[in-house]
């Protein structure tokens, strides 16, 4: 049995909400000391909010709007999430600050953002390679964003909006492909108090709005890296149990345990607990749009299925922290599976086992766990390089993962 970890998607809009809102805020998690948590709780600490961290949790001494810097530097490390949410808030907030970035972040897209934040009174510039500065105060009005890009850039403006004097709209364009995302944005919003009028196509936005705080809350397990385990469980031999998961939770990422039952694997759940069990694998066809961070453990998965199944709509992987279609599917490949990519996603020919050898995660959280699935299958060792890119989000997962007692090595 395995404790799911505290949703990253979902804390980082508790932490954000909690440092913009009028009392202290008690957040109930287990700390697992993931990089991109760590990322933003140092925004927040430099922009004046006190984050502590305590046994079960943290406590979010909110920012003094009198206090805070007319300049500053913000390591948002590698982390999107904290770029994109917090670009937004401090344009709201009128500081001049300097984004410093690691790893891909600088090369990720942060259009059409920036283009609507520039078009309301802030100018966004490239100092060095590494760094975005922005200085300039943001103003209400209309805004618009198509559908079908990160539904961060959507949620940032969600959350920083309501901070402006006067009332703005938000209009999305075309298809949302992430609207559970958003979901979880409008939910924390309204737990802090903060409401909007909204269809699902355009948001109203209340100026001069005031994140009142709720005084304690609690973050959901994270459906995200719990589809890793549950993707292990669906593997040759295996049964896992995770708990501290949530049927009711609005993350979009709980679909893995439909794709699961969809290609065999026998699936029991109860309010806070699932147990996945492998049974004889069958190829589906996925449509990755609303889960893109589903495709790598699902691919390894996937890999050793009867008959062939075809990925689609995952365009959006080639700009995460790897080209996540190409290294799924080279990281796989170098394990003995079958897999061609496509432009915008996979086909993957199922084959009966994979072969084991050494592989690298290519300084991608998802990578490494894809490989570690895979590893399931394999008869012989996988050496996995690189191995630490899983601090991104879970730090313990190999701590974990060694209880299983299966082949795979870690290489430091």
């Amino acid at each position: 049995m395995v404790a799911a970890i505290p949703s990253k998607s979902h804390l980082h809009r508790l932490l954000i909400c909690a440092a913009l809102a009028d009392e202290p805020t008690k957040i109930y998690c287990q700390h697992t000391g993931a990089e991109d948590i760590a990322a933003t709780v140092a925004c927040l600490e430099v922009l004046g909010a006190q984050v502590i961290v305590l046994v079960d949790g943290f406590n979010v001494v909110p920012i003094n709007i009198k206090d805070i810097p007319k300049q500053c530097v913000l390591p948002c490390r590698e982390s999107g999430s904290t770029l994109r949410f917090l670009l937004p808030v401090v344009a709201a907030l009128g500081v001049t600050a300097t984004f410093a970035m690691q790893g891909r972040l600088p090369e990720r897209p942060l259009f059409p953002l920036d283009e609507q934040l520039t078009k309301h009174g802030i100018t966004l510039t490239r100092p060095n390679a590494t760094t975005l500065r922005i200085c300039g105060q943001l103003k209400a009005g209309n805004y618009e964003l198509p559908g079908n890009v990160s539904s961060q850039y959507i949620s940032g403006l969600l959350i920083a909006l309501p901070l402006l004097k006067q009332d703005s709209k938000l209009a999305i364009t075309g298809k949302i492909e992430s609207a559970d995302y958003l979901a979880i944005t409008i939910n924390v919003q309204r737990e802090f108090r903060v409401l909007h009028d909204y269809t699902e196509q355009l948001y109203t936005i209340n100026g001069s709005a005031c994140y009142r705080s709720p005084q304690y809350t609690n973050v959901d397990g994270d459906w995200s890296n719990g589809a890793f385990w549950l993707a292990c469980g669906a593997m040759p031999d295996c049964s896992i149990t995770l708990n501290k998961i949530y049927q009711n939770s609005l993350q979009g990422d709980r679909l893995i345990l439909a794709i699961l039952s969809q290609l065999g694997a026998v699936v029991s759940r109860n309010e806070e607990q699932v147990t996945v069990t492998e049974n004889q694998r069958q190829a589906v066809d996925i449509d990755a749009a609303a889960i893109p961070d589903l495709i790598p453990v699902v691919a390894a998965v996937l890999s050793t299925a009867i008959g062939t199944s075809k990925i689609t709509n995952a365009g959006r992987l080639r700009i995460k922290e790897s080209d996540r279609l190409a290294t799924t599917a080279s990281t796989l490949n170098a394990l003995g599976a079958k897999i061609i990519e496509l432009k915008d996603g996979l086909i993957i020919e199922g084959v009966s086992s994979l072969k084991g050898g050494t592989v690298d995660a290519h300084n991608d959280h998802r990578i490494a766990m894809c490989a570690a699935v895979a590893s399931l299958a394999c008869i012989e060792p996988v050496i996995l390089t690189g191995a630490e890119a899983v601090n991104k989000s879970y730090p313990q997962l190999w701590f974990d993962f060694a209880k299983l007692g299966k082949n795979l090595m870690i290489e430091e």
